[in-house]
């Protein structure tokens, strides 16, 4: 009798293990028209990584600011750590965003025009290094608001009516 061989039947995982997503900032896509997104890295200290790890960021009131040749990011809440005793950061700080010139010129160009903003969309992990999304946005107004729940509503609608079909 042969031996029978055993296939190990991994399931591949879709995730990257080297990317960990920390915060999203849902209501900048309900309240603002994004335009453009680029991914930048971030000067955090010691307390704010391990707080950023456990998933203790907020972007929900978050902007970016272009002052000289450098981007800020304002209002980011990262909480403070509780191991980290006197030693903690201050949870509302100014944090600097790392890009390059070209970068920032670009983003400057763009921010400088009237009703556009730069909306962090997300802040995660990859490779160890904590990156923030950074997006050029408009801002909308009420009605537009309504006319693109109206529209999301009926894509749902039409996406449920198909799958039901099948």
């Amino acid at each position: 009798m042969g031996k029978k061989s055993k296939k190990s039947k991994k399931k591949k995982s879709t995730e990257d293990p080297n990317f960990k997503t920390i915060a999203r900032n849902r209501k900048a896509r309900h309240q603002y028209e994004i335009l453009d997104e680029m991914e930048c890295g971030i000067v955090l200290q010691g307390s704010e990584v391990k707080s950023a790890r456990s998933g203790k960021v907020s972007l929900d009131e978050a902007y970016g600011r272009v002052q000289g040749n450098e981007v800020y990011l304002v209002g980011c809440d990262i909480a403070e750590y509780p191991q980290a005793n006197l030693m903690n950061h201050e949870p509302k700080r100014t944090r600097k965003l790392l890009l390059h010139r070209r970068e920032i010129s670009k983003f400057a160009e763009t921010a400088s025009q009237n009703g556009l903003t730069l909306v962090p969309t997300a802040m995660y992990f990859k490779k160890g290094v904590a990156k923030v999304k950074l997006a050029t946005a408009r801002g909308r107004k009420l009605h537009d608001k309504r006319d693109k729940l109206k529209k999301d509503t009926a894509q749902m609608e039409i996406r449920r009516a198909m799958t039901h079909r099948r």
